[in-house]
């Protein structure tokens, strides 16, 4: 009888992965080797650093708006389920594009207005100037665009893991005598983070690639920057090319490292 690994059970070759490399550094190799390629290289990669930036603060804001907004959904309270609920459905309603538009263009002016009413006290001693919509930079009406749409989506993965826990063990940690705190930290959230690892981290790699749209606010990132360039060149098909590279670096990167972590996090449940 063969020793052999049965062919269905042998670790599979990830073409698809080769196929991604190879191109990526064929992809780079035209950079390096081409004086054109590397300028447009060289003007876009300013962006990079502004796109991270956006979506790792949009990302953790969303990540604590979507928390609450979960725990809202899992109350016991109605109102809270009513209200969390009510924000979820209307938020996942509306395209990203419109919120970007509605929070740079109405929200922010509407805050504005609503900080110099609260602080007209201390406008009127002339101890500070009047807000101007000016001051609210356009890089943070996008991340607060960003934030209010991804936290109704990941309030529902939240909601999702949090419900995934068994009730039998938080009656348990109640007939120990824990708080309902200190179960959801304990108990609830460290088993529904492995859950929702997978869709969590794919909703990190969708808002990299979502934080492109923030370029229709003139935000400098790797899309504006790309915008701005191909325009001034006409070299739209290596412009918009090295944006695809830069975009696909990250995201793929980002994919495979959370496919990795997840395997992990199973290997050492299946060790337990």
């Amino acid at each position: 009888m063969s020793s052999s690994t049965p062919p269905h059970r042998r670790r599979e070759i990830p073409w698809w992965l080769l196929a991604i490399v190879l191109l990526g550094i064929l992809t780079f190799w035209q950079i390096v080797a081409d004086e054109g390629m590397r300028t447009i290289f060289n003007a876009l990669s300013g962006g990079i650093a502004t796109t991270l930036w956006v979506t790792a603060v949009a990302f953790i804001l969303a990540s604590l708006v979507g928390l609450i907004v979960a725990m809202a959904r899992t109350s016991r309270f109605r109102v809270l389920r009513e209200v969390a609920t009510f924000y979820v459905e209307i938020v996942r309603g509306i395209p990203l594009l419109v919120v970007l538009f509605y929070v740079a263009f109405v929200g922010a002016p509407a805050m504005v207005e609503g900080a110099n009413w609260l602080l007209a006290p201390v406008i009127d001693q002339g101890w500070m100037a009047p807000l101007t919509v000016r001051n609210f930079d356009f890089t943070w009406r996008a991340i607060v665009a960003l934030t209010l749409c991804y936290s109704a989506f990941l309030a529902e993965i939240f909601r999702a893991g949090i419900e995934a826990v068994d009730r039998g063990q938080h009656e348990a940690a109640y007939s120990l005598g824990m708080s309902r705190w200190h179960t959801f930290r304990f108990i609830t959230f460290p088993q529904a983070f492995r859950t929702i690892l997978p869709p969590y981290g794919n909703d990190f790699v969708s808002m990299i690639k979502d934080s492109a749209l923030v370029s229709a606010l003139g935000v400098q990132d790797i899309t504006q920057l790309g915008k701005v360039y191909s325009s001034s060149t006409f070299k739209f098909f290596e412009t918009y090319n090295i944006v695809a590279f830069l975009y696909l670096t990250m995201t793929i990167s980002l994919s495979l490292l959370v496919r990795l972590l997840e395997h992990r996090l199973k290997r050492q449940d299946h060790n337990r």
